[in-house]
């Protein structure tokens, strides 16, 4: 590639989309990379094999929409750098993503639901990965759940909201994506809360069943839901201290967002709106054959509880949209969507491990780090780079 390639940062491409501005992401990889994980809204053609043998007449025909700038992608960006070169010399405004879907794989966007009582929950979610974190605020105080991302982000929004971050909360260990938890723990000098184990070797508040910690007038009741993992704990949002509560608009003060009302639940790995947490990492058969059995059970101790309860997971397998809509379901809805969860117990593991999907890759390594709580030097991209494989449907 010569020296007057252009070029497009991650963190410029993100903020384009956040900000809607008109871009044509074009993804020349081949179909079986692109099913793995790919940028929403982005186009696909496949040319990698043919732009790899030095055919750049593949993309002669590519349809592209007009007046746009158009950015090409890859793995790491060398042959979307070709692409872009050629594009450029047809006279298209062409730049390639820098380090491709590898640096891809921090990019993130948001979404946010209100609460009674001037309660909000912002989603954090890296939109390649799929993995969703959670700011939750109450009277000023502020809570994050399962954080995926660089501990500035948080920072950053809770200070854009004058929110002081008090609590750092995991649902579990998580083996998909290098924790930030105990990073963001130290940078907001806030409390970190893990359900209790003797996985991890690192000081942390241990959360029982039954426990409830507290952000300004609501708390996060603990749910203990062993089965993806054996420490998998949900948290119930309680409901504020305020009995006028039910007489609030549904409209929140600034007229945008919907007071929602019900119960909220975030479930981490243990249930997402199309699917349940696998329960055989780290386990042989048999094991696995337990913890699904496990799992059944914390499925039914969920699906107890009000049918209106929004879950709010942490993973979605598919790229996040940046169109600010939450990735979230009620209890009621997702027992109508999966039929699994009505199974009798013997059927339910008998089918879940046989949907088991391919093991995530480096995911050993992730777990190491997460127990130790070492965070490692250079780019966790090399690492976490691809989509999650949390899920069984």
């Amino acid at each position: 590639m010569n020296s007057e390639k252009r070029s497009i940062d991650p963190k410029t491409l993100r903020r384009w989309l956040e900000e809607g501005r008109a871009v044509t992401v074009l993804d020349i990889r081949k179909a079986a990379d692109r099913a793995e994980w790919s940028i929403p809204g982005s186009v696909h053609f496949d040319a990698y094999d043919a732009l790899k043998a030095n055919d750049r007449a593949v993309l002669a025909n590519v349809a592209l929409p007009g007046g746009t700038p158009v950015v090409t992608v890859c793995g790491l960006g060398k042959m979307a750098g070709i692409a872009a070169e050629y594009l450029a010399a047809r006279g298209i405004d062409a730049m390639v993503l820098d380090g491709g879907m590898k640096a891809w794989s921090g990019a993130w966007n948001s979404a946010e639901i209100a609460l009674p009582d001037g309660v909000r929950i912002i989603q954090l979610r890296r939109t390649g990965k799929g993995c969703l974190s959670y700011l939750v605020s109450s009277d000023g105080e502020a809570a994050v759940i399962d954080a995926s991302l660089d501990p500035e982000v948080y920072l950053e929004f809770a200070e854009s909201r004058s929110w002081k971050i008090k609590r750092v909360v995991e649902t579990h260990v998580h083996a998909d994506h290098l924790s930030r938890s105990r990073l963001l723990a130290q940078e907001s000098a806030s409390e970190l809360h893990l359900p209790e184990q003797d996985r991890v070797s690192f000081p942390f508040t241990a959360v029982r069943d039954g426990d409830a910690i507290r952000i300004g007038s609501i708390t996060l009741e603990a749910l203990r839901t062993p089965g993806h993992t054996l420490e998998s704990t949900c948290y119930l949002v309680g409901r504020p201290r305020n009995p006028k509560q039910e007489q609030r608009a549904d409209v929140d003060s600034n007229g945008k967002l919907h007071v929602f009302k019900g119960p909220v639940l975030f479930t981490g790995d243990t249930l997402f709106p199309g699917g349940v947490g696998r329960p055989d990492l780290g386990a042989d058969q048999a094991g696995a054959q337990e913890r699904a059995a496990v799992l059944y059970q914390s499925l039914q101790r969920l699906l107890s509880l009000d049918s209106q309860s929004l879950v709010l997971p942490g993973h979605h397998s598919e790229p996040i949209a940046f169109d600010g809509k939450l990735v979230a379901a009620t209890l009621d809805d997702i027992a109508a969507k999966l039929t699994i969860l009505s199974e009798r117990e013997s059927a339910f593991v008998a089918k879940i491990l046989t949907r088991i999907p391919a093991t995530p890759p480096n995911y050993l390594k992730i777990v190491d780090l997460n127990e130790t709580g070492v965070f490692p030097d250079g780019d966790p991209n090399d690492l976490e780079a691809g989509a999650n494989r949390c899920a069984v449907s």
